[in-house]
């Protein structure tokens, strides 16, 4: 029985940890919890359910193949008492992030008095690392402790929630000891419509993209890549997005090549918005995002805000601010 546990972002990086020797067995945790509902209040069998069905509707395998996944996943981390040492191997990323965010919580709630628990957590793509460059990274290893645990729990208790008022509450707390965890918050809450477009933020730089005469779909993602402080987001969600786009006529589709129509560039000059053109109906974390519980994110004053509107929408938003 091995007595190291590498619990890994994913798939990607395994092959090479395994090059570079790295003792231990490996458990992938393979969700994406940036899309799709994440009640967080939920046990780790139920969220695991809920995360499944969502996982399969995107087109990441058949609900039986994802449930399977999930199944393993978690039998290995019950798990977790045959081990002596338990690592944690995750980027800086909110991909990456969350994920940590969710296994420290789970932690949290677990006799650890016989677990040797550590971190590795850097600003290195584990799947992009060399062998050489993934042996580096154990000189990085810091051991968890309860303030550690105790910051992910609140953390991903509030990132469950209804609304986005706790999670965002967390960015007035001291978080040094999980380092990347204000700019994941951040980068969460730019997820959710801008006051000034209606666009997230990822929508918003897929749109520029568009704009300044990109027209490929695949140097499209690229691109949007490298506008990130941290690249996150795979490509099948943002294809959802791109999808969305020609739906709504933002950009029109001649033959593979997308360009932006005029209700596009009036988007991106903020005479129209988008929430006014697509209704709402989404989750981020905990939140279900709709014309009843719709919550927007101010570029400028860096602040989520709650809005409302009237129905029937109309192609400009009309939103007011609650008091």
């Amino acid at each position: 029985m091995s007595k190291i546990l590498n619990i890994v972002n994913g798939d990607a990086c395994i092959n090479i940890m395994k090059v570079a020797e790295i003792k231990g067995d490996f458990l992938p945790w393979k969700d994406f919890l940036h899309a799709g509902p994440v009640p967080t209040h939920a046990s780790l069998e139920e969220l695991s359910k809920i995360r499944a069905k969502f996982i399969a509707s995107c087109g990441f395998g058949s609900l039986q193949e994802v449930n399977l996944d999930f199944l393993q996943r978690n039998q290995k981390l019950l798990n977790y008492e045959n081990y002596e040492k338990i690592i944690l191997w995750f980027e800086h990323d909110l991909y990456d992030q969350l994920q940590l965010i969710q296994i420290l919580a789970w932690f949290s709630k677990r006799n650890l008095t016989k677990i040797n628990l550590t971190l590795i957590c850097t600003n290195n793509y584990l799947g992009e690392s060399t062998s050489q460059q993934i042996k580096k990274l154990l000189h990085y290893e810091t051991t968890i402790n309860k303030k550690h645990l105790d910051l992910a729990q609140e953390t991903w208790l509030a990132f469950g929630q209804k609304t986005p008022k706790r999670f965002a509450k967390i960015l007035d707390k001291p978080t040094a000891i999980l380092p990347f965890l204000q700019a994941t918050i951040y980068r969460m809450l730019e997820e959710y419509p801008s006051t000034k477009y209606g666009l997230s933020r990822t929508e918003h730089q897929a749109l520029l993209i568009i704009a300044s005469g990109i027209d490929n779909k695949v140097d499209i993602f690229v691109k949007n890549q490298i506008f990130e402080e941290k690249k996150f987001m795979g490509d099948i969600i943002f294809w959802k997005i791109l999808d969305n786009f020609e739906k709504y006529k933002v950009v029109k589709n001649n033959d593979g090549r997308l360009s932006i129509t005029f209700l596009g560039e009036q988007l991106l000059e903020g005479t129209e918005n988008w929430v006014g053109i697509k209704t709402p109906s989404h989750y981020l974390g905990g939140v279900k995002l709709d014309s009843e519980n719709l919550w927007c994110w101010d570029i400028d004053k860096k602040e989520i805000k709650q809005y409302y509107y009237s129905k029937p929408l109309k192609s400009l938003l009309k939103v007011k601010q609650l008091l």
